[in-house]
């Protein structure tokens, strides 16, 4: 009525050409302001040596109780003027920009006995601009690193029985440097009685380790795990398992366990021919206290598993954690010693370029798994149960349609790795496990090209194998890889890479297991793996069959786009709490399954409840690899041990 009311009045008043003046009018008097020049302060590093001498760093790590890291650096200096300090914010190994700068408190610097006032660089804010006084000699940068003491804060790295230790927590460094150009002494005082471990090399004094002097970059890459119950074992070739556990009986292991961790190494040696390091140090956390970790560094690596890690061997979360350290340890060729081009940064300021983690981390997947199978830390038949719910879970991943496995090495930046609520639509870090069933189909074409007499044990030596003993970083590009790849057994690795790394695709590649002698089946019983993830979980995974992931208690955890389970409605988060008029439990719902027939659902999500039918008579589906054809294919050569 209004609205018409008005149009009258314009229409008998003449005025119906004026109605857009007033908006016209209001446009060109708009205020438009010119972009102003960025002026970045922090210096491009140099590869020149840093002058000012040795960075002494002083951390005191001794708060088991308010988990609070104390931190003073003398930072020498050879002129004065204006200097950037900053804390690491893209991180090795994390493939995104992960420093903790939050945690960061309490900063203050002085010279001479001074205090320098100190500035965040508004362009970055992990840098701290200073004007170093005529006359300073060093500067003095004390802080405290806020460690988190609940896990919604982030990683926990403090308990009353272990720490972790992360250079890049607990540390500044001069912009204008390649961080390998600037030696660091470091001192920690740990609590009294604790036993540390890292690949740094010092000498002990009470509760105090001087470590040796070493250069930023490699202070950096050489984190400690520390602990009141502490044990280290000898695995030979200058390698050492550190163990630190919540329990003094965890440290506990059979000999037969150990022998497995012994032999790792050696089928690792034999694997590429060499080894890029003068000793090599295993963290390895038996915690449900401390934060989780694995990640990889060039002469140690952080890992974290559950406790019953030597107690329950044979058994659920203990099965899946062995895979952790054959992965790790890989790294120390493939993604620490040869590392893609653009994924080497020559500090922790500038930005790294995660295409080829597929290489980084697909390959690493890849040989994690054949070294967990040749040196007994998986059974063959506990690896063949891992590619088939490998492949299976990667076909659920129907995001494929839309997005190339390779645009998922970025997903570490555009998802920070914050839970997804579809995942199977989205895709996620896919590259490791994607990247993995590639190598495995490549070393299948090696083989049958060659009639069994290579496979990417070749490409491993040619590529990763070189320079013996050395520890510094050797990139490549693409084209690298496709050179070694034919000079093993010509084929046209570029149209292969194309069609599975750069395209969108069906399905993920299985002609490692079709000809490796193997096919993917299905069946109503869970592999060991499946079975294994299901009991540590506390879920039934029908990610395969009906398209959803459904926890003991009911919440459903994953629903699968597109299936059964998404036309019905299911969703994450909501509860089920009834199946075909039964209350659920995870007996019944397996029941309903298998009776492969529609299934009548009573379902919570939030404080609203429905009733639904899901329309599946597929009834339970669990994957599982199938031998095909007589005697041994590429896939069982693979798997055999060479030493």
């Amino acid at each position: 009525m209004i609205r018409s009311l008005a149009a009258a009045l314009l229409l008998t008043t003449g005025l119906s050409t004026a109605i857009a003046s007033p908006l016209f009018a209001q446009e060109a008097i708009r205020s438009k302001p010119t972009a102003l020049p960025v002026n970045d302060a922090t210096p491009a590093p140099k590869d020149v040596p840093y002058p000012g001498g040795t960075i002494k760093l002083e951390v005191d790590a001794s708060d088991t109780t308010q988990r609070i890291f104390r931190v003073k650096e003398t930072i020498p200096v050879a002129t004065s003027g204006p200097m950037t300090l900053l804390m690491p914010a893209w991180l090795p190994g994390n493939h995104a920009p992960r420093g903790q700068i939050e945690k960061l408190t309490g900063l203050t610097i002085t010279a001479n006995g001074q205090p320098v006032a100190w500035k965040r660089d508004p362009l970055n804010v992990f840098g701290f601009i200073i004007d170093v006084p005529q006359g300073a000699r060093e500067v003095v940068a004390q802080f405290q690193f806020l460690s988190a003491t609940q896990p919604n804060q982030g990683r926990v790295v403090i308990t009353p029985k272990m720490l972790n230790i992360q250079w890049e927590s607990v540390s500044l460094y001069p912009a204008g440097y390649y961080t390998r150009q600037i030696p660091v002494q470091a001192t920690v005082t740990y609590p009294a009685g604790w036993q540390a471990a890292t690949a740094l090399r010092g000498t002990k004094s009470g509760n105090r380790v001087a470590y040796e002097t070493i250069d930023y970059e490699a202070l950096q890459d050489s984190p400690v795990f520390a602990g009141r119950y502490f044990k280290a074992v000898d695995l030979g070739k200058n390698v050492t398992l550190n163990i630190v556990a919540d329990d003094a009986d965890e440290l506990e292991y059979k000999p037969g366990q150990m022998a497995k961790h012994k032999k790792l190494v050696d089928e690792a040696g034999a694997l590429f021919g060499s080894y890029h390091f003068d000793h090599y140090d295993f963290l390895l956390a038996l915690t449900d206290e401390m934060g989780g970790i694995g990640l990889e560094h060039h002469r140690s690596s952080e890992n974290q598993v559950e406790p019953g890690y030597f107690k329950s061997w044979d058994k659920g979360e203990a099965l899946l954690d062995r895979n952790l350290l054959p992965h790790e340890f890989t790294h120390s060729w493939d993604g620490k010693f040869r590392r893609p081009d653009l994924l080497w940064t020559p500090d922790f300021r500038t930005p790294m370029q995660d295409n080829l983690l597929w290489v980084y981390e697909g390959q690493t997947q890849f040989w994690g798994y054949v070294l967990g199978a040749r040196s007994g830390m998986f059974t063959k038949q506990e690896t063949l149960d891992a590619y088939a719910q490998i492949a299976a879970k990667l076909d659920t991943a129907v995001g494929r349609q839309w997005r190339p496995m390779e645009d998922t090495t970025h997903d570490p930046i555009i998802s920070a790795r914050r839970p997804k609520g579809w995942a199977s639509w989205q895709r996620s870090e896919d590259y490791y496990n994607e990247g993995l069933m590639i190598w495995l189909e490549a070393d299948a074409i090696i083989s049958k090209a060659t009639r069994g007499t290579k496979g990417l044990d070749d490409f491993a030596k040619a590529f990763f194998g070189v320079k013996p003993g050395d520890w510094g970083q050797l990139v490549y590009n693409r084209q690298e890889v496709i050179d070694t790849l034919n000079g093993i057994a010509p084929y046209d690795w570029a149209g292969f890479f194309r069609t599975y790394v750069d395209s969108p695709t069906k399905e993920t590649p299985k002609g490692g297991f079709i000809l490796g002698g193997y096919k993917l089946v299905y069946g109503e019983e869970p592999n060991a793996i499946t079975k294994a993830a299901e009991g540590a979980n506390k879920m039934v995974d029908q990610s395969f069959g009906l398209g959803a992931i459904v926890k003991n208690d009911g919440e459903i955890s994953a629903v699968i786009w597109d299936s059964a389970a998404f036309k019905a409605g299911l969703v994450i988060g909501a509860k089920i709490l009834a199946v075909n008029g039964d209350e659920f439990s995870s007996d019944v719902w397996k029941a309903a399954i298998k009776a492969k027939q529609p299934i009548q659902i009573i379902l919570k999500q939030d404080k609203y409840y429905r009733t639904l039918s899901l329309d599946y008579s597929g009834g339970l589906r669990y994957p599982r690899l199938e031998k095909t054809g007589e005697g041994e294919g590429s896939l069982d050569r693979l798997l055999k041990p060479r030493t």
